[in-house]
């Protein structure tokens, strides 16, 4: 039996483990995989304190930073299901097996909406990205698309302003559906267009992203736009079907969590990072909610005399 058991490899995962190893909880981290989201990302400029580092390099020192720890466990498998029974909870994988503890941090992360179009998944962190705070940064000088009407796409034309020579907005609809005061500064930039009632159907290029398709949905013409970089804001979705039986979850199924602990909806369970319904998605957010979580558990722990 375990005091805590943490699902997820990424930063708010790793950040949760090296602070349970601290506090000298018998801990075990499952997680198929180290990085999370970013993994993807050819240059992370916002982890705080490194200048720059790909998502690759920094997925390498995660784990190496967990596996530093002492009296730690790591167990690299699916987390598949969590019950409850007899005052505990246990923690099923892909292998069929199954390990209890007192406490549950989950750090399951999130997954991007995809558009699901040709191009998208060959040409994905080669032109293709999914943060505009992550990744704006690297089209200094470029044309760019972002593809979402809602204030995520919004947002992203925000952050591209001051880097990318031209940026068309994608919508869908026949009109935007993100915070109109947010809408109304991006009107007054001469480097953003706009295209509505516009479906894209597939993003085009050789190595690097050149370019995408997209349908207007009025007259069903198909038509091309050369760039070299394709923003997708579409939206998120976390990652948390694997407690969603047990715990309180929002409309966009995050785990609801009280703001000052990150504890669930269920005494016992905690959660950080994108699987959580906290405001906003960024590693450095993840990371440090973990450490509060975990804290939260630790003193959870010592009043229920661990």
């Amino acid at each position: 039996m375990y005091d805590l058991i943490i699902i997820g490899g990424g930063p708010a995962g790793v950040a949760g483990g090296v602070y349970a190893a601290r506090k000298k909880m018998k801990t075990l981290v499952i997680t198929d995989s180290f990085g999370g989201q970013s993994l993807v990302s050819d240059s992370i400029e916002n982890w705080i304190g490194t200048k720059s580092i790909s998502g690759w390099d920094l997925a390498k020192k995660l784990e190496e930073h967990l596996r530093a720890q002492e009296d730690i466990e790591i167990l690299e498998e699916k987390a598949t299901g969590i019950a409850k029974k007899e005052g505990a909870f246990y923690v099923q994988t892909n292998s069929d097996k199954e390990f209890g503890a007192k406490t549950i941090l989950l750090c399951t992360g999130g997954r991007h909406r995809k558009l699901n179009v040709p191009g998208e998944e060959k040409f994905e962190g080669k032109g293709v990205v999914y943060c505009s705070t992550c990744d704006a940064p690297l089209f200094k000088g470029k044309e760019v698309a972002v593809i979402g009407g809602g204030n995520a796409g919004l947002e992203a034309v925000i952050d591209l302003i001051p880097y990318a020579s031209k940026i068309t907005l994608i919508v869908r609809s026949g009109q935007v559906k993100g915070d109109p005061v947010t809408f109304e500064e991006i009107k007054k930039s001469e480097k953003v267009d706009v295209i509505y009632n516009a479906d894209t159907t597939e993003i085009m290029g050789d190595i690097l992203v050149s370019g995408i398709k997209y349908k207007e949905l009025e007259t069903s013409e198909e038509k091309e736009l050369p760039v070299e970089g394709v923003f997708v804001e579409i939206g998120t979705m976390p990652n948390s079907d694997i407690v969603k039986d047990i715990v309180d979850l929002d409309e966009r199924g995050s785990v609801k969590i009280e703001c000052k602990t990150g504890m669930s909806s269920v005494p016992g369970i905690w959660a950080a990072g994108d699987v959580s319904d906290v405001l906003y998605k960024q590693n450095n957010i993840a990371a440090g909610d973990a450490v509060r979580a975990v804290l939260n558990i630790y003193s959870y722990l010592r009043e229920k005399g661990k």
